[in-house]
């Protein structure tokens, strides 16, 4: 993906901003899933606007959330094969 508009720049902010999140009390689970629920927070009030009546939202209510499973989706994919390719593995405490 590129540099569109600011998008990259864009997510390595929230990276960041989650990265300082992560301490000996906060697991990069608990990191990852308050990460997940702030993007479904911010992408159903952003949905939210598109339409002109809660009637409507809910008429498309399945077409919204299947439209961002699959954008996650392809991005997961993207990164994990990312990571297949350039993650430095021996760096992991594993057992």
């Amino acid at each position: 993906m590129n540099n569109n508009n600011g998008f990259l720049i864009r997510a390595d902010q929230h990276i960041a901003l989650a990265n300082e999140q992560l301490d000996e009390n906060t697991t990069q689970g608990e990191v990852s899933a308050s990460l997940m629920y702030a993007a479904a927070r911010f992408n159903a009030w952003m949905a939210s606007t598109s339409f002109e009546s809660k009637e409507a939202m809910e008429a498309e209510k399945e077409k919204v959330i299947e439209y961002f499973t699959e954008q996650y989706k392809l991005a997961l994919g993207e990164n994990i094969d990312n990571h297949i390719e350039n993650y430095d593995f021996s760096q992991n405490d594993v057992k």
